[in-house]
């Protein structure tokens, strides 16, 4: 699976995923769920690069002391909107409105699509951000 990164509005992004083959509903389904997922954590602040303890505390993290507080006084790292994915042939394409969630929101969302990609539905090659000739985006997003 290749990724590009294109012209990127964090408040008006598409991404683009180019499949092997047509999907049938069911790899459609999981697409769909993979999307939905991942906004919802990124709707509840999950992807908050300020707060990253557990993983700058290392491997070992038996009896780790979390800092419950530490959040308190952080600005929300939320994202604000996502549309429906949509298909067309062996495309997809999803519109979001990345707010200001950190970019480890793209990271994990391109984690996500390259184990999809080995294990469930080969992907080709994914877009972030710019248009595709072949087919025009939607304004209503603008």
């Amino acid at each position: 699976m290749q990724v590009e990164f294109r012209e990127c509005d964090w408040f008006n992004l598409w991404i683009w995923i180019e499949f092997q083959e047509h999907l049938t509903e069911r790899e459609k389904q999981i697409i769909d769920e993979v999307f939905s997922s991942w906004f919802l954590l990124g709707k509840l602040g999950g992807f908050n690069a300020t707060n990253l303890q557990v993983l700058e505390a290392g491997v070992d993290v038996s009896h780790f002391d979390y800092d419950s507080d530490s959040m308190a006084g952080e600005m929300m790292a939320v994202m604000h909107n996502i549309s429906d994915v949509e298909y067309e042939g062996n495309w997809a394409r999803c519109w979001v409105d990345l707010g200001t969630a950190d970019a480890i929101a793209l990271d994990t969302l391109l984690n996500t699509l390259y184990r999809l990609s080995e294990e469930y539905v080969p992907i080709v090659k994914v877009y972030i951000g710019g248009e595709q000739e072949h087919w025009p985006i939607d304004r209503r997003y603008d």
